[in-house]
Order: structure tokens, then sequence, then C-alpha cells
């Protein structure tokens, strides 16, 4: 019977959906110091973002060489090194397609809540106080919307912004996307000076580090917001702090931050920031469709 180890939760119906298919499954949540020799009893490993498997928890894994599959609920994989995983013939795969729809919503969130001060003023009115001439607000119609990252969860955003009547502007890493000719492919300078709204689609590279520091905010419009709903470390924390405290931007909506749980308590406190705690892809709807395609890919990987 093969064994499968879920560390960061799952979706019941698709646990009971596996052991009716016969697999064992194990929910445990290991320290990283204790992973390794875990994995040593599985053959395949489903994680969230909670759970790190980095180079030296392979090698302790691969002591008793069990450990084929290991699965990333969800979009990104820098939480595994990938390509060590490859190398020593463990497949690394993730859910890609499950979370669009729920992280393009999220984003779209932030956005609103930014524009109608509506994190602020679900905070103040619980304080007894009634701001209703400090929130004078935008409306997002007519506004831009400019993407770094045209992946799934891009795409999916361009569409909804669209037919909310915003304009969408988009860079992406391989160029411009064929079949969305409704949206500007523009290079990277160019979408953060024309962004109203700088919503980020990227993975972390963890060489690079921050896609948005200093020198990229300076770039955008004064005034404008900024939202990463992608990973935290693509946007550095200090200059985003510094942008809004000075007023170049006007606010800042993030899902994501470096360290998580954050302890950046400047940042989420920030009258102008819209604050969740990575909850992109936490809907009814996204968990169900993760838990699916992880059942679909380890039947069809072991059998």
């Amino acid at each position: 019977m093969y064994r499968v180890l879920v560390t960061d939760g799952m979706e019941a119906s698709a646990i009971e959906k596996l052991k009716g298919l016969g697999y064992e499954v194990v929910e445990q949540f290991y320290e990283p110091e204790a992973l390794g020799e875990a994995l040593q009893q599985f053959d395949a490993v489903v994680v969230r973002s909670a759970t790190k498997i980095r180079k030296p928890i392979i090698d302790k894994a691969l002591e008793n060489p069990r450990l084929k599959l290991i699965i990333r609920g969800g979009v990104g994989v820098d939480n595994i090194d990938v390509d060590y995983a490859t190398e020593m013939g463990i497949k690394v795969t993730n859910t890609p397609n499950a979370s669009s729809a729920s992280v393009a919503e999220l984003a779209l969130a932030h956005m609103f809540a930014l524009a109608r001060f509506v994190n602020t003023a679900n905070v103040t009115m619980r304080e007894g106080k009634w701001e209703k001439k400090k929130y004078e607000g935008i409306e997002i119609a007519g506004k831009t919307l400019g993407l770094i990252g045209f992946g799934r969860i891009a795409k999916e955003l361009a569409k909804k912004a669209s037919a909310l009547g915003m304009n969408v502007v988009y860079y992406d890493i391989i160029g411009k996307a064929e079949g969305f000719d409704e949206f500007e492919y523009c290079e990277f300078e160019e979408v953060l000076k024309k962004a109203d709204f700088l919503s980020l689609h990227i993975p972390l590279d963890k060489n690079k580090g921050a896609i948005i520091g200093k020198e990229e905010i300076a770039l955008m419009k004064d005034g404008a917001y900024l939202i990463n709903c992608a990973r935290g470390g693509v946007v550095c924390e200090e200059a985003l702090l510094e942008a809004l405290n000075s007023g170049k931007l006007a606010g800042a909506g993030i899902d994501v931050f470096v360290e998580e749980p954050t302890k950046n308590e400047a940042l989420v406190n920030h009258r102008n920031v819209s604050v969740t705690p990575h909850i992109g892809a936490q809907t009814v709807e996204a968990q169900k469709r993760i838990g699916e395609e992880i059942v679909s890919i380890i039947d069809e990987f072991f059998k």
C-alpha cells in the first residue's frame, strides 16, 4: 500500500477519496529537523506553504529512499528545492489551475478595500469614530491595472478587472501572450509608470530577491496602489513602508510576507494597508479543486 503524508492539511473529501482508492494517508505536521526522517516512511508528501522541503531534508529522506513524489497544493513551489529533488529522482509538481480564481478575487478585494477605505473604516468605526469626511475614495472603473507576470492568476484578474471597466496593461518575462489582445503588453518599467493599481503575479527568485524595491516604486505614479498576493519577498517591505509613509503610494494590499507569520507590525498596522494572512487560495471552492487535483496527480503517478 502506498503511503501519503499530508503535512499542512487537505480537503477532507479528497483525503477520503484517496483512502477509498487504497492509499494510506497520514495527516501530520513535522518540524524541519524531524521531517526528513519521517519521509523515509512515505511514497508521497503533500505540502502547502508552511512546510519547506530543502536539500538537507531530501538528503535525510533518501537515506531510506522511498519518497517518489512531492506535491505542493497551490501555485508556487519556491518552498521546495525542485531541481535537487528532481536530480535525486523525486518528482515535484503543484496544482496550478485550482486556486487561480480565488487569488484573483482576493487581489480585487484588496483593491476595493483600499479604494473605498473599507480596511480603515472597519477599524475606526469599531473604535466609536464616525470619520465620513476622511473617506473620500476613488472608483476603480477607468483606472489602469498593471500586472507584473501574466500567468493563470493574472489572466483571471485581468478579465475580472476589465469587466469592471479597468484598463489592463501587463508585463511578462516570456513576452506578449497570444489570445489576449484586449490587454496591452508593455515593458516592465512602462507598466510601473502607467499603473494606478499594480498587482504582482511572479514567483520568488531567492537569487534575485525583491522585484519591487525603492527604484521601482520611484517609477510608479504618485498615489498609486500596490497589490501583492503572489509571494513574500518579491516586494522590499522596507521600501514599501517608506513609500507609504511618504505618501508616494496611496496604499498597499498584502496577502504575503517575507516572514510568515509576519512580525512587521509597522506594515500590518499602517493606516493605508489592507492585510490578510496568506489566504489567497483559502476558499471552499479552491480547496475542493486543489484536493481533487492532488488525488488525480497521486493516482495517475502510482497507477
